[in-house]
């Protein structure tokens, strides 16, 4: 199909992918424990009808976790496979009272269409459908669909379900439908993300809870420890101070820092911490945050001095480092730093590798090109990301010999995981044209 032709068949999809696309959004599918997994199955048999309206041959699998759909279609002679990734499942909600509106009723106001999942991830599952439809019986490429059912809560089973459907999933060309764009009206190709490892640290100094005026001074309490101990995670400018973790170099983008500041919400006179440029930071260097510390609550507080204290900590790896070395390394720091002689014991949760992408190949100029005819001229960005999607280096591994490109719907306004999340419509417009574009070029680019 042509340009033109491509261009008018996304737009005469469009209406009915948004009216898919709210459906999905009223299906509160969170796969966490203690939610109502009912709606799991009810979002992946929706995925499954998509996909079969699509001309695919559809199944509903699981390797012990939640359900994934897999849609077929094979390729014409001689074209090349293309998979189509995203996933169904979505965040909870959180604390509904900071919601403009209702997150499971898809609301449109100023361009944007809110609910949760509307950009994260089910807007990229609807531009995989939006291209397939747009082709109908002309598809240029094979074609896998692989939507994933728990990666908010940590793609637990898709490790197995890769291996157990490996030659299922094979494909020439891989698309993550998963991150997102540089900006409104600006493109991007996700080219590196940070590696993960989270863990517990727990420090004791007591047997049990005692008179803080009979005993305080010369006893130390659990959370002051604590707090000494958590401090020497980052040195005075607020760099990671845990030795022997990788550090990179992100691409030459300029950050605004008053755009990042709007962004993350930052109260006027917060500073930001560590040193180097903007990118460098939220890309390619190691993050150490602490994310909950188990402690008597204030307002229940005896006057005793405590005699134990937990905390959950969350160490972004820069590409190029390994999990498991930097867990080590971290504890190694905990033991080293740990004040006054207190017990301290760590306990790994998760981890997840980062990755780096290679951007050369005829895959990549390929896509973007339909990056840039969707966007008007407008040439696209290659940025990383601060978050972690380790699945992806499962990809790398099971299939080295595939191109791997990683895009999405969000901008940087969508509010993911947060409250009032929302999908740019005329943005989405643009991603739906643009994969409908790659799979064109793609077929183009294997000759």
């Amino acid at each position: 199909m042509t340009e033109s032709e491509l261009r008018a068949a996304i737009a005469r999809e469009l209406p009915g992918v948004r009216a898919d696309l709210e459906r999905l959004v009223r299906i509160p599918g969170v796969a966490f424990d203690g939610f109502d997994h009912s709606h799991v199955e009810r979002s992946a048999q929706a995925t499954a009808e998509l996909l079969r309206g699509c001309g695919l041959t559809v199944d509903i699998v699981r390797a012990g976790g939640q359900p994934a759909v897999i849609g077929r279609r094979p390729a014409p002679p001689g074209a090349p496979t293309v998979l189509l990734y995203a996933h169904h499942d979505v965040q909870p909600v959180g604390d509904r009272a900071r919601w403009t509106s209702d997150p499971f009723e898809p609301v449109e106001r100023d361009g944007r269409l809110y609910g949760r999942g509307a950009a994260d991830d089910k807007a990229g599952l609807m531009a995989h459908v939006a291209a397939l439809r747009a082709y109908g019986d002309q598809l240029p490429v094979g074609v896998v669909v692989f939507v994933e059912g728990e990666e908010e809560f940590g793609s637990e089973s898709i490790e197995r379900l890769l291996v157990e459907y490996r030659d299922q999933l094979a494909a020439d060309v891989i698309v993550i439908a998963d991150s997102g764009n540089w900006d409104v009206g600006v493109p991007a190709l996700t080219t590196s993300l940070r590696g993960l490892v989270n863990c517990y640290v727990e420090l004791r100094v007591l047997n049990e809870a005692v008179h803080s005026g009979m005993f305080g001074g010369p006893v130390p309490d659990a959370l002051s420890a604590l707090a000494r101990l958590l401090a020497t995670l980052h040195d005075d400018a607020g760099d990671v101070a845990v030795q022997g973790l990788a550090s990179g170099h992100a691409a030459p983008l300029d950050y605004p820092p008053e755009r990042l500041r709007a962004e993350a919400g930052m109260l006027d006179g917060v500073g930001f911490i560590g040193t180097g440029r903007l990118v460098d930071r939220l890309w390619t260097k190691p993050a150490l945050a602490v994310l909950g510390i188990d402690a008597p609550p204030t307002g229940e507080a005896p006057n005793a001095l405590v005699p134990w204290a937990k905390a959950k900590l969350s160490l972004r790896l820069a590409p190029g480092d390994d999990p498991k070395s930097a867990y080590a390394a971290l504890c190694a720091h905990v033991e080293k730093h740990a004040p006054w002689g207190a017990q301290v014991s760590m306990t790994f949760e998760s981890d997840g590798a980062p990755c780096a992408i290679d951007t050369t190949g005829p895959m990549y100029d390929a896509a973007r090109a339909a990056f840039r005819t969707a966007w008007d001229g407008v040439e696209p960005v290659e940025m990383g990301v601060g978050g972690t999607i380790p699945f992806i280096a499962s990809f790398m591994e099971l299939f080295p010999d595939a191109t791997i490109l990683i895009t999405g719907v969000e901008d940087p306004y969508s509010g993911a995981h947060g409250p009032n999340e929302s999908l740019h419509l005329g943005e989405f417009a643009r991603v739906c044209l643009a994969e409908a574009l790659l799979l064109r070029n793609v077929a183009q680019a294997a000759g």
